[in-house]
């Protein structure tokens, strides 16, 4: 990868390879031993699924643009009471990078992927009322970091197909 990203003409100050991106304990611990080159850095690839783009994204102390290199299909992750939620659906078409590491295909209710239905009250959902709406967090992320210009680009349908259960890998011939 590393090869590929100087090929295309982008510059690598480093990389870690913490042994559970999910887990914020090794993540931070990882991380901590790349500050300097944290600090030169504009933006992280993530090369794992969905959880551990966004795990890294919570764990940021630097506001770096974050870019998922995976299509994930399935994942949640334990808070440090062992709960666990589910964070990404692991469709195949990670939107990640352009809602401030907040998936709506996941956390909206209805999955949408252009913004807010219109039953949005007070920044709660209108499928359940103790629930915030996905857009509203996706709109507050992408302000704090001065991209909201992101929420104007239309995104198309999802391919469903790549979602569907139950999946079958097939080992190559």
């Amino acid at each position: 990868m590393k090869q590929e990203l100087e090929q295309a003409g982008k510059q690598v100050v480093g990389f870690c390879i913490p042994s559970a991106p999910c887990l914020a304990a090794k993540l931070k611990a990882e991380t901590a031993k790349n500050i300097p080159a944290l600090r030169q850095a504009e933006a992280v690839l993530v090369l794992a699924c969905g959880l551990g783009v966004q795990s890294f994204k919570d764990n940021d102390r630097f506001g770096l643009a974050v870019f998922p290199a995976c299509d994930t299909i399935f994942g949640a992750v334990m808070d440090a009471k062992g709960d666990f939620y589910e964070k990404c659906s692991m469709c195949g078409e990670c939107v990640l990078d352009v809602t401030g590491g907040i998936c709506p295909v996941t956390l909206c209710a209805k999955g949408l992927l252009n913004g807010p239905c219109g039953g949005m009250d007070q920044g709660k959902c209108e499928v359940d009322k103790d629930r915030d709406c996905a857009w509203v967090l996706i709109y507050r992320e992408l302000e704090k970091s001065k991209k909201l210009e992101a929420l104007k680009e239309i995104r198309g349908p999802k391919d469903f197909k790549k979602s569907a259960r139950p999946h079958k890998l097939i080992a190559s011939k």
